[in-house]
């Protein structure tokens, strides 16, 4: 299996057409995202692709941010790229590495498909995950035969390792402010606590 590392840089392998091309619908992604998907322009690097995919409502992974990277090799478009989660996840198509495999990505892949086709699919796999080619082996067996002990696993990991980063506001409140400051420090000290309470089940697992 291919590193996220050893296929980064590959923007002088690529023709100028491809990276024009490439900049192009990264352009276009940036100024009308999909539903759910947003993605990062990395200057330096072209063939550097990565989005935050929102996990779909109704699903175990909702409510989790996840970060995706495509990795386009030299071939592109004639070949696939890679797809990779940077974020952790237990998912039947998705490898400890992080490597995702899906059929798009494989057998059915035509040149003309384009980023936004490959995002799109990848958000597809986490509403409807496929057994048939679980790289997670572990994950598979659980979605076709227990799937609430799936879900339950899933949803935990999502909370541990997907959430959305909030950002701190500056300055420290005062008055009635700071009670409420105090309020919400010892709500995510428990929350913390709960936190590591999951990561403890999910070890003995």
């Amino acid at each position: 299996m291919a590193s996220v590392s050893s296929m980064s840089n590959n923007v002088e392998n690529l023709s100028p057409q491809t990276i024009r091309s490439v900049v192009r619908e990264m352009q276009e992604l940036v100024a009308n995202p999909p539903e759910g998907v947003k993605v990062q322009i990395n200057e330096e690097d072209v063939t550097d692709i990565q989005a935050f995919i929102d996990g779909p409502a109704g699903t175990p992974y909702m409510g989790g941010l996840f970060k995706v990277k495509l990795a386009l090799s030299k071939d592109f478009p004639q070949m696939p790229p890679k797809a990779f989660f940077l974020t952790k996840i237990f998912h039947p198509n998705v490898a400890a590495n992080g490597e995702i495999c899906v059929n798009t990505l494989k057998k059915d892949w035509k040149p003309d498909l384009g980023i936004k086709h490959i995002l799109l699919t990848i958000k597809c796999l986490l509403i409807v995950p496929n057994a048939e080619s679980a790289l997670n082996e572990e994950a598979g067996k659980l979605l076709l035969e227990h799937y609430d002990d799936y879900s339950q696993r899933a949803k935990m990991m999502t909370e541990i390792h997907a959430q959305p980063q909030k950002v701190p506001k500056m300055g420290a409140p005062e008055g009635p402010l700071a009670k409420k400051h105090a309020g919400d420090k010892k709500l995510t000290a428990e929350k913390k606590k709960i936190l590591k309470e999951k990561k403890r089940t999910l070890k003995r697992l």
